[in-house]
């Protein structure tokens, strides 16, 4: 998969990082996914707690369209990604059986952290938007490291080329 050294192995100077802006509209990746009853409360909605597993599973699915496992990432490179922080609104309910969209988009690629927008869609209604931060950390100290230059190539590749990767 990729095969370069951990980019944080070597002294540099930190970059700042700079927004993705090479297109007027996002490159959205989309991840289809219905409610079971298990993912509903007493009131039969989706539990509050849910939707960031919704979340999650797209960011993971993200990564996987563009050729990146994390288990290999792990292995290969000794890093994983963590949530720093997100924010969420709650815009409308989803219930048992709805079929809802995920979507990822690349808003902002930094050294060590990536800049998530999520969106949970049922039809064209929005019901949970989300900005995610996830930073790269090292699986043996749990410290901040860079994101391994290999990787940090191809989001940068996807993003000028248009193609995270859509899969509805």
């Amino acid at each position: 998969m990729m095969n370069d050294e951990l980019s944080s192995s070597r002294k540099r100077p930190a970059k700042r990082s700079s927004p993705i802006t090479h297109h007027s509209s996002p490159i959205t990746f989309k991840w289809p996914v219905r409610v079971y009853y298990e993912d509903t409360d007493l009131g039969g909605v989706v539990y509050y707690a849910n939707y960031l597993k919704f979340l999650e599973r797209a960011r993971t699915e993200w990564l996987r369209a563009l050729g990146v496992e994390q288990t290999a990432l792990a292995a290969e490179h000794r890093v994983i990604f963590v949530v720093r922080s997100i924010a969420l609104e709650y815009l409308k309910p989803a219930a048992f059986n709805d079929e809802l969209v995920v979507t990822v988009e690349l808003e902002d690629l930094g050294a060590v952290q990536i800049l998530l927008r999520q969106r949970i869609s049922r039809g064209t209604v929005e019901v949970v938007t989300a900005r995610v931060r996830i930073a790269c950390i090292n699986t043996a100290t749990f410290k901040p490291v860079r994101i391994p230059g290999s990787l940090s190539g191809l989001l940068r590749r996807q993003a000028a080329n248009g193609k995270i990767g859509n899969r509805t």
